[in-house]
């Protein structure tokens, strides 16, 4: 994917948009992002899965982004197969700011993140229709991903695969969520969290979108926030007790999950480090 496929899908499907300066973002594992002139960007699937994953956001985040009190990118313009190029794209309002990666906030910003967090998520976390999304890998129960943490905890190493263990079969045991699916984000970790300076901005890749168990998103409590904002986090927010063990379980899964895919990303390795380290130093 490039900027010349870009340039000409834009061209021939929306003209009055095909000569605004063009400048690529990143890539991640789903998707090509472009920034788009001042106030947009385009997103663009790089795979099969990326493609279906769009689709969620394309039919379902315009309207939730009404309701949301931090910035995302909502599509404004629908991209069809064209050019040679297979699948539907997008063209999203631009959310400004720089992911925190690795980068955990503490202190009064850590604080005043916690608020915003807590605040995203409680307006997010409302009962999704009966036709939203469901994700075989996000907003499940935690048992249903045991196979996956268990093959990478092999490569963990050995002085940790022992407390994860332990702290991950708590998790597990925990009471499941109960009632109707609630919306929520599915992948919410420094590298979709944006920040200018130490105030957050705004929230993006809703790729994952889904209908499922919203404890999946409390994960990022141990992702960004250190032990004082995370316990401002918890009490704002309010989950239950469950609800919050479950979450950390979710911490511990893409912690593992973020080193099992960091040989070629010190950003990967890093974020998979602090997490498992915040997980470990928090009996939750």
């Amino acid at each position: 994917m490039d900027g010349w496929l870009v340039r000409r899908l834009l061209r021939s499907q929306h003209p009055d948009l095909a000569e605004l300066p063009l400048s690529p973002v990143g890539a991640g594992w789903d998707n090509v992002v472009f920034r788009l002139g001042t106030d947009l960007t385009v997103r663009v699937p790089r795979r099969a899965l990326g493609a279906r994953l769009i689709e969620s956001e394309l039919t379902w985040l315009p309207e939730l982004a009404t309701g949301l009190p931090l910035p995302v990118p909502t599509p404004v313009r629908v991209g069809e197969p064209g050019e040679g190029y297979p699948w539907r794209w997008a063209v999203c309002r631009f959310v400004p700011g720089k992911s925190l990666g690795s980068r955990a906030l503490a202190g009064p910003a850590g604080l005043e993140a916690a608020e915003q967090l807590a605040a995203f998520l409680t307006a997010l976390h409302v009962p999704a229709p009966a036709g939203a999304p469901r994700n075989p890998y996000r907003g499940v129960p935690l048992a249903e991903r045991q196979d996956s943490l268990r093959a990478a905890l092999a490569d963990m190493p050995q002085d940790l695969r022992a407390p994860l263990r332990r702290a991950w079969s708590a998790a597990v045991a925990t009471p499941a969520h109960r009632g109707s699916g609630l919306w929520l984000h599915g992948d919410l970790h420094g590298l979709n969290v944006l920040a200018a300076g130490d105030r957050l901005t705004g929230i993006i890749d809703f790729g994952d979108l889904c209908a499922g168990d919203p404890a999946t998103d409390l994960a990022v409590g141990w992702l960004v926030l250190d032990s004082p904002a995370r316990a401002r986090f918890r009490r704002t927010l309010a989950p239950d007790a469950s609800a919050w063990a479950r979450g950390r379980g979710w911490a511990l899964f893409l912690g593992v999950m973020f080193l099992a895919h960091s040989r070629d990303s010190p950003v990967n390795r890093d974020i998979g480090t602090r997490a498992l380290r915040e997980v470990l130093a928090d009996a939750g």
